[in-house]
């Protein structure tokens, strides 16, 4: 397993520091989120792609991804009941795709809450159908770029759709395409009644990235989660991917949250 970290973490600082911080810490790779890059992630270009890969290089860092997809522009959705609007989400996820692969990034994770949640007197099938349209769109075009779509399930308090593993291996079953597999992260595992060794047991073909934390909003081993029975889980299930810390709370600041994560993660792992 490598260790990686979520650029948001620090903020606005320039690229370039964020990459020599992460690097310092003793981190393999970066996960980045569009919306911190460019107000309008739709603008990003080949050229900004293959710039920041040529500074996270220079730092020895790799790229691994993209995260926190559809944050901006805030309108776009997977299911509302508008031609339009899905079709132009479809068209966004395809940009991020080709942006992803051009920083040489194979991940995308497609948590993004409020852009699937259904409202109220909406139909629950026809919501999941058009979801499934929707990210299938996404992903064939992904996977001609050797990138995967990593589908997140997200606690009750963040989303109403696609809250267990389960239902989200049930999800990519059904849009049926090699570059849509499963993304597990920890706060949002800690949501579910199963056990976070289960689920991870259960879903080993799905599982294709990791997000290591605490739903206290800190990075792993800054809160109440056990992590020896979830690293073991992670062993017995051979899973070789990314460990990539994604908080929530930066008020230690991004210096102790990036340590501390990394040192503890390194522990549980020697």
């Amino acid at each position: 397993m490598r260790y990686a970290i979520c650029n948001e973490t620090y903020g606005d600082r320039p690229f370039e520091a964020v990459c020599e911080d992460v690097a310092a810490a003793g981190y393999e790779g970066l996960e980045l989120a569009p919306f911190t890059l460019k107000e309008d992630p739709r603008q990003l270009s080949d050229a900004d792609a293959l710039r920041l890969s040529r500074i996270a290089a220079s730092f020895g860092l790799e790229i691994l991804g993209l995260h926190w997809l559809l944050t901006k522009p805030a309108w776009f959705h997977i299911s509302k009941a508008d031609d339009l609007l899905r079709r132009d989400t479809v068209a966004f996820g395809q940009h991020l795709a080709r942006f992803c692969a051009t920083t040489g990034g194979r991940i995308m994770v497609w948590g993004s809450p409020k852009a699937r949640s259904l409202e109220e007197g909406w139909d629950r099938d026809e919501h999941w159908k058009r979801a499934v349209e929707t990210v299938r769109g996404v992903a064939e075009e992904a996977g001609r770029y050797g990138v995967t779509l990593a589908m997140e399930p997200l606690g009750r308090k963040e989303t109403n759709f696609l809250n267990t593993a389960a239902e989200t291996i049930r999800f990519c079953q059904e849009v049926d395409h090699p570059a849509c597999k499963l993304h597990l992260d920890v706060k949002a595992m800690s949501d579910e009644p199963t056990p976070i060794p289960d689920i991870i047991r259960a879903s080993k073909d799905w599982t294709v990235h990791f997000h290591a934390n605490d739903p206290n909003l800190l990075g792993p081993g800054m809160g109440e989660v056990k992590y020896e029975p979830i690293v073991q889980a992670l062993r017995e299930t051979g899973y070789a991917g990314w460990l990539s810390v994604e908080v929530f709370d930066y008020r230690p600041g991004a210096e102790v949250i990036a340590r501390e994560s990394l040192r503890f993660l390194k522990e549980q792992l020697a």
